[in-house]
C-alpha cells in the first residue's frame, strides 16, 4: 500500500520585536489555532531584515518567507524601518520574478501587539497558499540546482544594488559626523571639505544616512539606481562666510 503524504511547506518568519513578535506571542498565549509550519526569528525592527537572509533562506529549501512588522506610521524607531522593509520586499519580489521564482513566496504583513488573531490568520492563509504552490522550485518547474545558483547570484546582486547612499555636495556642511561614524571608512573628507562616499567600500548599512543632522539632510538614499559621480577633489573645499569676507578684504 502506497501512503501519500501531504506537502507541508516550511516557512521562515522575521518578526519585529515590538509588534508582530508580540502579536505572535499573544496568539500562543490565547491559544489561537494556526499551522505549525512557521519558524520564527525575532528582529528588533523589520527594517533590519537583510535581503541576503531572504535569498539564503530560499536557497536552503525554505518554501516561504514572512516579514512581520509594525503598522506603517507606528514604527518604534525614527528611521521608520518598516517602510524600508516594504521597499526592500518589493525589490526582492521583482528579482524573484526575474529568476523564475514565484514572488508570492515572499510576504510582508503588519501586525500590532494586540492582534494575535490576525497573526494566526496570516500564517494559516500563507500556509494554505504555499501548499497550493508546491515545494520551492518544484512548483515553478525549475531545476533545484539551477535555482540554487540563481538564488546565490540574486543574493550577491541585491546586496550591491538594492540601496546606495550619496552625499549631496550642495548640502554637505563638512561636519564630519558621518565620516567618523562610518564603520568601513568609506567616506572621505575633512574640515571644510565636502564629504564623498566611496561606492566600492560602502556596504549600504545606512549609518551615514541616520547620523547626518536633519537640518542638513545631505545624505540621500538611492534605491537600485546609478549614483551620481563624485565631484572633483579641487571642487570639494567649502568656503565659509567669514573666510569669504577675509579673502575679499585681502583682494
Amino acid at each position: 500500500m502506497v501512503v501519500s503524504h501531504e506537502f507541508e511547506p516550511k516557512i521562515l518568519g522575521f518578526l519585529c520585536n515590538w509588534c508582530c513578535y508580540a502579536g505572535a506571542d499573544l496568539a500562543g498565549v490565547s491559544r489561537y489555532q494556526y499551522p505549525t509550519n512557521i519558524r520564527v526569528i525575532r528582529v528588533m525592527c523589520s527594517g533590519r531584515v537583510d535581503p541576503k537572509f531572504i535569498f539564503r533562506a530560499f536557497a536552503k529549501g525554505i518554501d516561504g518567507v514572512l516579514i512581520g512588522g509594525c503598522w506603517l506610521g507606528e514604527c518604534h524607531y525614527a528611521t521608520e524601518g518598516n517602510r524600508e522593509a516594504l521597499e526592500m520586499t518589493k525589490r526582492c519580489k521583482k528579482l524573484m520574478e526575474r529568476i523564475g521564482l514565484n514572488p508570492e513566496r515572499l510576504r510582508i504583513e503588519w501586525v500590532s501587539a494586540s492582534e494575535g488573531i490576525r497573526f494566526a490568520e496570516i500564517v494559516t492563509n500563507f500556509t494554505k497558499q504555499l501548499k497550493e504552490m508546491g515545494p520551492i522550485g518544484v512548483g515553478e518547474g525549475k531545476d533545484l540546482e539551477q535555482l540554487k545558483i540563481d538564488l546565490e547570484a540574486a543574493e550577491s546582486y541585491i546586496n550591491k544594488k538594492l540601496i546606495s547612499y550619496y552625499i549631496d555636495p550642495d548640502k554637505c556642511k563638512a561636519c564630519m559626523i558621518c565620516l567618523r561614524k562610518c564603520p568601513v571608512e568609506a567616506i572621505t573628507g575633512g574640515k571644510n571639505q565636502i564629504h564623498v562616499i566611496d561606492q566600492e567600500k560602502c556596504i549600504g548599512c545606512g549609518i551615514c544616512f541616520q547620523s547626518c543632522p536633519p537640518r542638513f539632510g545631505a545624505v540621500t538614499r538611492i534605491p537600485a539606481e546609478p549614483v551620481p559621480p563624485p565631484i572633483p577633489e579641487e571642487a570639494r573645499t567649502i568656503a565659509r562666510e567669514g573666510e569669504e569676507k577675509k579673502i575679499n578684504k585681502e583682494n
